[in-house]
């Protein structure tokens, strides 16, 4: 597996950006290095903002979106034909309260009760739960179909419920010294985009997990 370390305008923080699947990437504006994900790349704002990463959640058979998205915004969306979800909800950093891989999804319990659409949307086993005892599993973890890293403080129980539902090997970490992995990570199961602050422990883990 591949890895790059970037940052955006000088921003480490590359997960806030965008998100990417084996099938297909999303970011709110355009990242060269993003080539090594060997995805089909899609250049989409959300909420009128390059922050997709934080706005919209999915995987390589859907999309998580919040009704915040404009008209043109998801007529782009839906030239990607995928499936595709409008949570009506005022909760609308999708990115922060989904952790999925193509195999399942564990949500926020803020979302509880969307699960059904979520799981329709996604086509994956679908499960409601916390990491490290918050509400934003999305925020607090990093998946591929290869691997998971969890905020380094997930209890035990919280990352067997993630092994169970995505279907593989996890374990804790840290990126640039935050336990909020997702901020500082894109990735799929050919390469990972890693912002520059992480360090050289944090970058072995996370090749160790997620590759």
């Amino acid at each position: 597996m591949r890895f790059r370390k970037i940052d955006v305008d000088g921003d480490p923080n590359i997960g806030l950006r965008g998100f990417a699947t084996d099938e297909y990437a999303i970011f709110g504006r355009e990242i060269p290095e993003a080539e090594i994900l060997e995805a089909e790349i899609h250049l989409i704002k959300i909420a009128q903002t390059e922050l997709a990463g934080i706005f919209a959640a999915g995987n390589s058979n859907g999309i998580i979106l919040p009704y915040l998205i404009e008209r043109e915004e998801l007529e782009e969306i839906k030239k990607l034909g995928l499936n595709f979800a409008v949570l009506k909800t005022k909760e609308t950093l999708m990115g922060n309260l989904v952790l999925c891989n193509d195999k399942g999804a564990v949500i926020s319990p803020l979302l509880k009760r969307w699960k059904r659409e979520i799981e329709s949307t996604l086509n994956c086993e679908v499960e409601v739960g916390k990491i490290a005892n918050l509400s934003i599993p999305g925020a607090c973890g990093i998946a591929t179909n290869k691997g998971c890293l969890l905020h380094r403080e997930a209890r035990e129980e919280e990352i067997n419920l993630v092994k169970e539902v995505l279907k593989v090997k996890v374990s804790i970490g840290s990126v640039g010294g935050s336990p909020f992995v997702k901020s500082g990570i894109i990735a799929n199961s050919n390469a990972v985009l890693v912002g520059e602050n992480a360090t050289g422990p944090e970058l072995e883990r996370i090749m160790e997990v997620l590759g």
